[in-house]
């Protein structure tokens, strides 16, 4: 696992990735929760995706496991993991390769399944929703890297009736800004104790496949 890409980027931007190891070591203090397929994990410095892509593996584990008797089921949980994993990077390769990187943690395990039952559809959506959860930006500013900056919504992805996902877009600094979130995750399952943000969009529920023709 690669920690430096080069000695200006550590000088210009402080990066330095983590190593496997601790990886895994501090992901294994949250272990009841990576093993949760809708559990929902946030990465202000992805880089290239180091915790994200561990996450992934270990909640396609999980998918894998329970699902993989059957395709729709399988198809359904993997974008709901695939749907609970953000991150926000200020350098546009990192985003890219973060991306890349998740999308084919997915697609092996894929293919390696159902071969050339494999859908296009399914792909479509992973990628779609990669592009959407993994957000080039600024963590500090909570803005875009973009010749105007604007603020970093992220979308948020819930499973209902069987098939379908709703999506609801918030904006990042109006939630963080709340005072109650400050020892709060993204999205709280904390139920009556969590502050429920007014997303900036509501869209109205729609089938997992359709979701990037929509």
């Amino acid at each position: 696992m690669q920690q430096v890409k080069s000695k200006k980027r550590v000088a210009d931007h402080g990066e330095v990735f983590t190593s496997e190891r601790e990886v895994s070591a501090m992901l294994d203090l949250v272990k009841q929760e990576t093993d949760r397929i809708d559990s929902k994990f946030l990465e202000p410095a992805c880089g290239t995706g180091n915790f994200l892509a561990e996450i992934l593996r270990r909640k396609m584990e999980v998918v894998v496991r329970r699902y993989k008797s059957n395709q729709h089921d399988f198809e359904r949980n993997s974008i709901t993991a695939i749907s609970s994993i953000y991150g926000v990077d200020i350098l546009r390769d990192n985003t890219i390769e973060c991306r890349e990187r998740l999308f084919k943690i997915f697609d092996e395990i894929y293919i390696k399944i159902y071969k050339k039952k494999t859908k296009d559809k399914v792909r479509d959506t992973v990628q779609f929703i990669l592009q959407r959860n993994i957000v080039l930006g600024d963590a500090l500013s909570l803005e875009t890297v973009d010749d105007i900056p604007k603020p970093i919504i992220f979308s948020e992805w819930s499973p209902v009736n069987g098939s379908k996902i709703k999506r609801r877009d918030f904006c990042y600094k109006s939630m963080i800004d709340q005072a109650s979130l400050s020892e709060l995750p993204l999205f709280s399952d904390l139920g009556e104790d969590a502050y429920i943000p007014t997303p900036v969009k509501d869209y109205p529920p729609i089938h997992f496949l359709e979701i990037p023709y929509a």
